[in-house]
């Protein structure tokens, strides 16, 4: 343990919701210092803020790598993300020199499973085409088959990765009058009975969903899973949704796949890189609906992570229990 009197440095890579500040503050074991910002952190105020740190509070969007954890030093012994995600952290390194690592899981799956339903309906019935048919005159008079979509009644539904989000999507979305919810991943679900998910290859829930939602973890199986091959095997009236990662997908060959009518439509949560450049080909696509990954994106979800991470922090601070520890 630290001697009296004592405080042990922690660095913060952006400026948190004020539920995690008042929890790190009144704790009394710590010196926060923070990148003051709601901006990234620049790499070199990175390197030079972690120095000597006892504990790293950081987002999906700050790479930890070796050259950061050498950066810090020997006194880190905690890392807390405010993220479920951890793919923007070397593992291995972070494991070699026995530092612990923090994540909030779980407290932001219903926040990103509402998303995943509303980029669903708002990409499969055309909702911003709409309000852009409004706001531009394009709206005349009633049409038969003006910005018809495809509904969700009657249909297949496939969730690749019935995880903790993606069986949350499964649960909000059967509701709807899905007929048939088909699943794929490493292995079959027990809890996938709740809503009478099939486990089934990956080849035959792509050729057979109506609407294919991602939302598996980034892994190197899964990085560039979504590619040409996939999009291929798609029905013509199919809509894929993605609110896992960016990378999952390769962007060129799902342009390719929407402009070439291989698939209905897309929404994504997600994109490589985040912010995805103004000028990329996909949002000049009517069939494509991209949002800036807001998936977790409601005031109380982002107030009870930063309190989540605030707590992780400390508990590796102290040698404590962590909340959401990740093993690995």
């Amino acid at each position: 343990m630290q001697a009296a009197g004592k405080l042990m440095k922690v660095f913060l890579t952006r400026r948190i919701p004020p539920e995690g500040m008042k929890i790190l503050s009144a704790a009394g074991v710590c010196e926060v210092s923070l990148w003051d910002s709601d901006e990234p952190v620049p790499r070199e105020e990175l390197l030079k803020g972690v120095q000597g740190a006892h504990g790293l509070l950081c987002l999906l969007s700050d790479k930890i790598d070796a050259e950061v954890l050498d950066a810090a030093g020997p006194n880190l012994k905690v890392i807390s993300t405010l993220s479920v995600g951890f793919d923007h952290m070397a593992l291995g390194e972070i494991k070699k020199r026995g530092i612990r690592v923090g994540y909030t899981p779980d407290v932001l799956t219903d926040a990103t499973a509402e998303l995943t339903v509303a980029l669903l309906l708002a990409t499969a019935r055309r909702l911003p085409e709409g309000v852009e048919e409004v706001k531009n005159g394009g709206w005349s008079s009633w049409k038969p088959l003006w910005l018809c979509g495809y509904g969700l009644s009657g249909s297949t539904v496939g969730v690749i990765g019935l995880g903790r989000i993606g069986m949350a999507i499964a649960q909000r979305l059967k509701p709807f009058g899905v007929k048939k919810l088909l699943y794929s991943g490493r292995t079959a679900k027990a809890h996938a009975a709740e809503v009478n998910g099939e486990f089934v290859p990956l080849d035959t829930l792509v050729s057979e969903s109506d609407f294919i939602v991602v939302s598996c973890s980034l892994t190197p199986e899964t990085q560039g899973l979504c590619d040409k091959a996939f999009f291929s095997k798609m029905k013509k009236t199919a809509v894929f949704v993605n609110s896992s990662r960016g990378a999952v997908v390769n962007q060129e060959d799902l342009y390719e796949a929407l402009t070439t009518g291989q698939i209905a439509a897309a929404g994504l949560d997600v994109t490589t890189p985040e912010p995805l450049p103004t000028n990329h080909p996909l949002l000049t696509l009517k069939n494509c609906v991209v949002l800036p990954h807001i998936g977790s994106a409601t005031y109380s979800t982002r107030g009870i992570m930063a309190a989540l991470s605030a707590r992780n922090l400390l508990g590796g601070l102290q040698g404590t229990d962590m909340p959401s520890e990740l093993n690995f």
